[in-house]
C-alpha cells in the first residue's frame, strides 16, 4: 500500500512540475477595431481571436498557451502611443502585432527601440522599415511594392501617362511619394497631382481638374475608405471616361459596398486572398489561402486581405516561439532569420537589411466586376 501510495504521489509530482513549467506567452496587438478604419481593424482582431483560440485549443506551443491582450486604437496616433506604453510596460508583452494604420505606426517606433520589443506592424507605409529599424518588421506590403506592380500592369497597356489623387493620410502620403519617385522607372509622366483631405466627401473639383487636363490616360487613387469610394462616386457622375485605378488600401468588400455601381470596372492591385480560387493550382500560396479562407468565413463572413496582415505576423510568431525563441530578443532574432515563409499576403524573407520581406510579385491586378473580384494579371 506504501508503495502505491508513494508512487502517486511521485506521479502528481511529476504532473506538478509539469504543469508548472508551461509558461503563458503574452502577445500584444493593436488594431483599428473602431473608428473610421474598423473595416481594416476588425478583420485584424477578428483573425487574432480565431488563430489563437485554435492554437490554444491545440495545446499552445510546445505546450504553452498565447495570452492574446489587444487593444483597441480607433485608429488615433495618440492613443496609439498611450496603449503600446501599455503593452510593454504594464502588461509586458513578449511581442506586439500592429498597429493598423501607417500613421499609428511611425508614431511608436522610438518607443519600441528604445523599449527592445519586437514590432509586425500591420501598416503598408515603407518607412516603418526603409530605414531597416532593428525591433521593427511588417507585414503589410509596402506601398512601393504596390506601385511598382500597377506601373508595371499600366506599361504593359501602353499606359504612359496619368494623373493621380491621394489622400492627405500616412498612407497616402507615402503612396503619393512612391508614385512620383518610381514613375520615371517605368516610363510614366504625371500630368496632374491633386490630394484630398482625411475626411474629405467630395473630390469633384479635383476630379474636374483631371478631367481638363490634356492627355491623361489613367487615373491613379491612392488612399483607405472612405475618401476613395467618394473618388469613385464623383468620377461615375461626372462621366469621367479615363480608367480609374486605386490602391490595395482599397482591397476589402467594405470598398464595393461604399462605391456601389460606380466601383465596377475599377482595377487595383491586391494581394492573392481575394482571388484565391481564381490561382493556378501550382502557386505555393494557395492551399494557405483557401484554409484561412475558409475557417474565417465560416465565423465571421467575407475575408479581408487586411485580416491576412495579422495571420501572417501571428504565424510568423509561432514559427520562431516554436523554434525556441522566448525572450523578446531571441524573438527579434528568430524573425530576422525567417525564410520562405508561406503567408497570406506573400511568401515572407526577412534579412538583416530587409524587414518587409515581400517583393512585387507577391501583388496580383483585379478588377471589380458584378461586385466582386475578378484576376486579370497575375
Amino acid at each position: 500500500m506504501k508503495k502505491v501510495l508513494v508512487g502517486v504521489v511521485a506521479v502528481l509530482f511529476i504532473l506538478f512540475n509539469l504543469t508548472s513549467q508551461a509558461k503563458t506567452i503574452k502577445i500584444g496587438a493593436l488594431a483599428s477595431i473602431t473608428g473610421p478604419t474598423s473595416f481594416l481593424g476588425e478583420p485584424e482582431k477578428n483573425t487574432l481571436k480565431m488563430l489563437v483560440d485554435k492554437i490554444n485549443k491545440n495545446g499552445g506551443i510546445n505546450g504553452n498557451k498565447i495570452k492574446l491582450i489587444i487593444y483597441d486604437t480607433k485608429g488615433e496616433p495618440s492613443s496609439t502611443v498611450i496603449l503600446a506604453r501599455k503593452l510593454i510596460y504594464s502588461d509586458k508583452v513578449s511581442a506586439i502585432i500592429g498597429p493598423t494604420r501607417s500613421g499609428s505606426t511611425l508614431a511608436i517606433i522610438s518607443l519600441i527601440q528604445r523599449a527592445h520589443i519586437p514590432l509586425i506592424s500591420m501598416a503598408s507605409s515603407y518607412k516603418i522599415t526603409t530605414p531597416t529599424k532593428k525591433w521593427v518588421f511588417k507585414t503589410a506590403p509596402s506601398d512601393s511594392l504596390a506601385v511598382e506592380r500597377l506601373y508595371s500592369y499600366l506599361q504593359d497597356h501602353n499606359i504612359h501617362k496619368i494623373a493621380i489623387l491621394t489622400a492627405e493620410t500616412g498612407f497616402g502620403e507615402s503612396g503619393r511619394e512612391e508614385l512620383k519617385k518610381l514613375a520615371s522607372k517605368y516610363n510614366i509622366t504625371i500630368l496632374r497631382d491633386e490630394t484630398f483631405g482625411a475626411t474629405d466627401t467630395n473630390m469633384t473639383s479635383q476630379l474636374i481638374k483631371i478631367k481638363n487636363t490634356k492627355g491623361v490616360q489613367a487615373i491613379v487613387c491612392w488612399g483607405t475608405n472612405p475618401g476613395p469610394a467618394s473618388v469613385a462616386k464623383n468620377a461615375k457622375e461626372l462621366n469621367i471616361k479615363i480608367p480609374l485605378f486605386m490602391s490595395h488600401g482599397v482591397a476589402s468588400k467594405r470598398f464595393i459596398q461604399l462605391a456601389g455601381k460606380a466601383a465596377e470596372g475599377i482595377k487595383l492591385p491586391v494581394g492573392k486572398l481575394l482571388v484565391a480560387e481564381q490561382l493556378p493550382k501550382t502557386d505555393p500560396q494557395r492551399a494557405v489561402l483557401l484554409n484561412y479562407k475558409e475557417e474565417y468565413e465560416k465565423e465571421f463572413g467575407p475575408v479581408s486581405t487586411f485580416g491576412g496582415h495579422a495571420y501572417d505576423a501571428l504565424m510568423m510568431l509561432v514559427r520562431v516561439i516554436k523554434e525556441g525563441a522566448q525572450t523578446p530578443d531571441q524573438i527579434r532574432d528568430g524573425l530576422e532569420k525567417i525564410k520562405h515563409f508561406v503567408g497570406i499576403t506573400g511568401v515572407f524573407t526577412y534579412s538583416k537589411d530587409n524587414h518587409a520581406g515581400l517583393n512585387p510579385s507577391d501583388f496580383c491586378i483585379v478588377k471589380i466586376e458584378n461586385g466582386s473580384w475578378k484576376l486579370i494579371a497575375y
